[in-house]
């Protein structure tokens, strides 16, 4: 458990708060693309605590500016562009466009270079991008995504159904080199041994599912910090998702869906998100008004939550429950939590060196060549017990031997 003051310390983004200081000296997402469209010129967003518009220039390309809004302004509020009135005076933020999302750098001096993640060196045919609302502190959003284990549990399915039928679904694969559903590993072996390593971007989670036959499934996620994730979707998929703050108690998930194989099929994964949110304010349409759409029927016979086949929604459904910021006061941390440890000292760290004016010493700012951080390794494997950090690595390299374009690190 930690102090309420400390918990406010972390949770908390307006300007000048010590966690927003942080999350304001790295790109943040700030729209997709999708949401500027045809001749529009202007777009309402509501970012780190602060009402802006995203703006066309006359070079062709976009800044974020404060516009007008009131008080009592919804966070997920998007009046009509034609209605923006733009703050004299106010903060012109740089914007840039990556692969579908609109990137904003809202911290002082010059902004920090993207690294050379997968997300970003695919081409745009093997990259979508999507986003989500979630009624929460980005922190209890970004920590679900950290824990390796809850997807044996919150993400369980009682079924298992044929993976060429799941295109664009998150555990719907094959375990790699062994002929069984990931929903079955998840489901079987529910407690990992979690290894957590840092790196030059933040976090390497490692967890262990040791199985029958001195076998192991191994699977690697990754936190880069401040607030993102990049998991496997699939032995041919990747997510890389944001959790972006609109204020201290609502956030966006911003995914980048990464295809190492074939071209992403992007009117179907739209298609398949669009059903389960509302426009033009990318609301989920299970929510806690409607009680997730909870079914106990499907409960007992399907998954675990009974909510549905959508594992945003069993995240979502998680993290609001938690409140609009966690109390952390009353937590108990244990070993399944180790990755979360960590990260919140990364972050506690961070903020004190902005605080002492070494911003030098941030992950993946000062005299760091981000432009050599490639990946991360996110993948699924199974290997021999004795074996596993070999057979991971060796599947992820041939994973990227085969792909179309460079993904060699």
């Amino acid at each position: 458990m930690i102090s309420e003051k400390l918990n406010n310390q972390i949770t908390q983004i307006g300007p000048q708060t010590p966690a927003g200081e942080v999350l304001r000296r790295y790109w943040q997402p700030a729209a997709l693309v999708d949401e500027m469209q045809g001749s529009a010129s202007k777009l309402a967003v509501n970012l780190m605590g602060e009402r802006l518009v995203l703006l066309r220039n006359d070079a062709g390309g976009f800044v974020l500016t404060q516009r007008v809004a009131s008080p009592d302004e919804a966070p997920a509020h998007f009046p009509d562009p034609e209605s923006i009135e733009i703050v004299d005076g106010g903060p012109v933020y740089p914007v840039v466009e990556k692969k579908g999302i609109f990137f904003a750098y809202m911290g002082p001096g010059e902004a920090p270079e993207f690294p050379n993640f997968d997300c970003f060196r695919a081409p745009d045919s093997h990259v979508f991008a999507f986003k989500g609302l979630w009624e929460c502190n980005w922190l209890q959003a970004l920590e679900v995504g950290i824990d390796p284990a809850h997807a044996s549990f919150l993400h369980r399915f009682l079924q298992d159904e044929d993976p060429a039928d799941s295109y664009g679904k998150q555990f719907r694969d094959k375990a790699a080199n062994l002929d069984m559903p990931m929903t079955q590993v998840l489901r079987e072996y529910p407690r990992p041994d979690i290894e957590v390593e840092e790196t030059d971007f933040g976090l390497k989670i490692t967890a262990l599912r040791h199985m029958a036959n001195d076998l192991t499934h191994v699977r690697v996620t990754n936190q880069i910090f401040p607030q993102a994730i990049c998991i496997p979707m699939s032995r041919e998929m990747i997510i890389t998702q944001w959790h972006v703050p609109v204020d201290d108690q609502n956030c966006y998930w911003y995914t980048m869906f990464t295809s190492f194989s074939k071209p992403v099929d992007k009117d179907v994964m739209r298609e398949q998100r669009l059903k389960e949110h509302r426009l033009p304010d990318y609301a989920p349409l299970k929510n806690r008004r409607n009680n997730y759409h909870y079914n106990p029927d499907e409960q007992n016979t399907l998954t675990y939550t009974g909510m549905g086949l959508d594992i945003n929604v069993h995240d979502q459904w998680a993290v609001e429950g938690l409140g609009p910021i966690q109390d952390r006061t009353r937590e108990h941390l244990g070993r399944g939590d180790a990755a979360i440890v960590r990260y919140r000292l990364m972050l506690r760290k961070a903020i004190k060196a902005v605080e002492s004016k070494k911003e030098a010493a941030l992950p993946m700012r000062g005299d760091v060549d981000v432009s050599r951080i490639v990946g991360p390794l996110s993948n699924d494997a199974i290997a021999t017990t004795k074996d596993w950090e070999a057979a991971s690595w060796q599947a992820d390299m041939q994973r990227r031997s085969e792909c179309p374009w460079d993904a060699s690190v």
